[in-house]
């Protein structure tokens, strides 16, 4: 099964002091083992960085701790990860102005045409309110753990 996790999945995942960690950490250590094939959008390692590093956990996840976070449990892992083109992005800005969408609903709606290009049976993930005004197309599901 080919499953695009999003970084509100990711990153609990990573950080076992957050509480939706056990919810999330299943979904990637079913990766991890193969169970499952892993797809990132290529904005994700960017918003997992940007989270780990600005998440109030004590101690506190470093630059370095967060890269290698992100290296050795997500980019390592996946079977693929997805980029879009610049006509992509544009996109993905007509779908939010179609659905009346603004702001930073923008990056789910990413994720969602990241899950559609790379042919996702699941997009996963814990924003279920975000993501349901904006499910995917096609034959990816939308799966809200």
């Amino acid at each position: 099964m080919r499953v695009l996790l999003d970084t509100s999945v990711l990153v609990p995942a990573l950080v076992p002091a957050l509480p939706q960690h056990e919810k999330a950490i299943p979904h990637l250590e079913s990766a991890l083992r193969g169970e499952t094939s892993l797809i990132i959008s290529g904005h994700a390692l960017a918003e997992c960085y940007s989270s780990l590093t600005a998440i109030p956990v004590s101690p506190t996840v470093t630059p370095g701790q967060a890269r290698r976070l992100i290296e050795e449990n997500v980019a390592e892992a996946a079977e693929e990860i997805v980029s879009l083109e610049g006509t992509e992005y544009l996109t993905v800005l007509q779908r939010m102005v179609d659905l009346g969408l603004e702001s930073g609903s923008v990056y789910d709606a990413l994720h969602v045409l990241c899950a559609e290009k790379a042919s996702a049976d699941e997009l996963r993930t814990l924003n279920g309110r975000d993501f349901r005004r904006m499910p995917p197309d096609g034959e990816t599901d939308l799966v809200v753990l």
